[in-house]
C-alpha cells in the first residue's frame, strides 16, 4: 500500500464509511508503517495536519530510490481516474463501445467490497511448527540452525547468520507461504532479498552451507540475489532450474499459467531443464512451455515486476490471463458465462484499488461485463 493509498483509506475511515475488511486492511498497514500513534477514532482533528504527519513519517523511512517508485505508484493510482481512456484506447481491434453499454453495474457497488491483498504469510519451521507472520509481533521469532529469525517493524522477515559458523551449522529448511490475497518479503541469511506474490511459497535453508545456495519456489517471486562468486544461487521451480551468482530477476511459475516466465532485470541468468538450457541478458524473458523448450525474447521488464511495485500492468493480455491475476490477489473465484470475445487488453491500474474498481475499468471498454456475488466473479460478454 502506498502512502497516498493509506491516506485515502484513513480519510474514508474517519468518515465512518470503511467496511470491516477495509478497517482490517488499514490496521495492518498502520502497524507496518509504524503509525500506531495516529488518532484512531472517527472523531478526526485537523485532517490536513494528520495527513502531513503520515507522509512525513513515511518519507523518513524510505530511500530516495523507493520514493521514486512510490511516486510512480501514486501516478498509476491517480491514473485509475482516467483508466476509461487507457483501456478504451489500448483495446486491440475493438470498436468504440456504444453508450448503452457504459452503464453502472449494481453488482459492482455492493456494501461489502472485495478489498485487495496485503502482507500476510505463514512461516513453517524445520520441526513443522507454523508462525503466522501477520499476527506475530516484531522482534525475534525463532532460532534456526544458528541463524536468528526476526520480524522487522515494516513486517519484513529477516534471517541473520552473521554470528553463526556455517561450517558447523546444521542445515534446517524453512518455508514461507503466502495465501491467495497475500504477499510478503523475506531476507535470506546470505542477504538475498525475495518478494513473494500471492499463492506462492519459498523453501530455503536457515543458513546456506556447502558450495551452493539452493532454494525451491512455487508461484511467483522477485529476487535480488546477493553476490557471491564462490557460491552460486540456484532455484528449483517445477521441472526447471535457475542458476545465478548475483542478479535481479522475476520468476512466474504458477501451475495455472501456460508457461514459466523468467524475466531478467540485472546481471545474468542460466536456465536449465533435463534437455535444454538458456542464458538471459537484462531485458530478456525466457518462457518454458509444455514443449519444454525455451523461447527467449525481449520484454518490458516493468510489466513483469508491476505486481511487486503495487500495480497491475496488462499488455496484449486476454481476459482469462487478467482474471487469473485478479483471482489470486483478491482471493476470489472466477467463472465464465457465455462466449467471451477473444480481445486483448492493455492498461495499468493500482493493485490497491478494490476488485470492483478494477472490474469497472474493464467494463467501460464495452467488451466484457461482470457480476459479483460475495467472493465469486462471473465474467460475461
Amino acid at each position: 500500500m502506498t502512502p497516498q493509498d493509506f491516506i485515502n483509506l484513513y480519510e474514508k475511515f474517519t468518515s465512518g464509511k470503511c467496511t470491516p475488511e477495509e478497517i482490517e486492511l488499514l490496521e495492518t498497514h498502520r502497524d507496518s508503517f509504524q503509525l500506531k500513534d495516529l488518532p484512531w477514532s472517527t472523531e478526526m482533528g485537523n485532517k490536513q495536519q494528520i495527513e502531513d504527519e503520515i507522509l512525513n513519517k513515511l518519507n523518513n523511512r524510505i530511500s530516495s530510490a523507493e520514493k521514486k517508485t512510490l511516486s510512480k505508484i501514486r501516478w498509476f493510482a491517480a491514473a485509475a481516474a482516467i483508466v476509461v481512456f487507457t483501456f478504451s484506447l489500448i483495446i486491440y481491434h475493438q470498436v468504440q463501445p456504444s453508450p448503452d453499454k457504459i452503464t453502472k453495474n449494481p453488482s459492482l457497488t455492493n456494501k461489502s467490497p472485495v478489498v485487495p491483498g496485503f502482507n500476510k504469510a505463514t512461516l513453517t519451521l524445520s520441526d513443522g511448527s507454523n508462525i503466522d507472520l501477520n499476527d506475530s509481533k516484531k522482534g525475534l521469532l525463532s532460532k534456526q540452525g544458528g541463524a536468528s529469525v526476526g520480524k522487522l517493524s515494516d513486517g519484513k522477515l529477516v534471517y541473520n547468520a552473521k554470528d553463526a559458523d556455517a561450517k558447523k551449522a546444521v542445515t534446517l529448511y524453512n518455508t514461507i507461504t503466502t495465501p491467495r490475497g497475500g504477499q510478503y518479503q523475506v531476507v535470506l541469511s546470505d542477504g538475498t532479498k525475495v518478494w513473494l506474490n500471492a499463492a506462492s511459497s519459498l523453501k530455503f535453508p536457515a543458513i546456506f552451507t556447502g558450495s551452493e545456495r539452493k532454494v525451491e519456489l512455487t508461484g511467483e517471486a522477485y529476487f535480488e540475489v546477493a553476490k557471491n562468486k564462490n557460491k552460486p544461487f540456484k532455484i528449483a521451480v517445477n521441472n526447471m532450474g535457475i542458476e545465478v551468482l548475483g542478479t535481479h530477476f522475476n520468476v512466474n511459475a504458477y501451475k495455472d499459467e501456460e508457461a514459466i516466465n523468467t524475466t531478467l532485470l540485472e546481471g545474468s541468468v542460466k536456465l536449465v531443464t533435463a534437455n535444454h538450457e538458456a542464458y538471459l541478458k537484462p531485458g530478456q524473458q525466457a518462457s518454458l512451455g509444455q514443449q519444454q523448450t525455451f523461447d527467449v525474447h525481449r520484454v518490458n521488464t516493468e510489466e513483469a515486476v508491476a505486481w511487486k511495485n503495487g500495480y497491475f500492468m496488462f499488455n496484449n493480455e486476454n481476459i482469462q490471463g487478467i482474471m487469473r491475476k485478479i483471482s489470486r490477489w483478491y482471493n476470489v473465484e472466477v467463472v465464465y458465462e457465455g462466449k467471451i470475445d477473444e480481445k486483448d487488453f492493455g492498461g495499468t491500474v493500482s493493485r490497491f484499488d478494490s476488485a470492483a474498481d478494477v472490474l469497472k475499468s474493464l467494463e467501460l471498454t464495452g467488451t466484457v461485463h461482470f457480476k459479483m456475488e460475495g467472493r465469486r466473479i462471473t465474467v460475461m460478454p
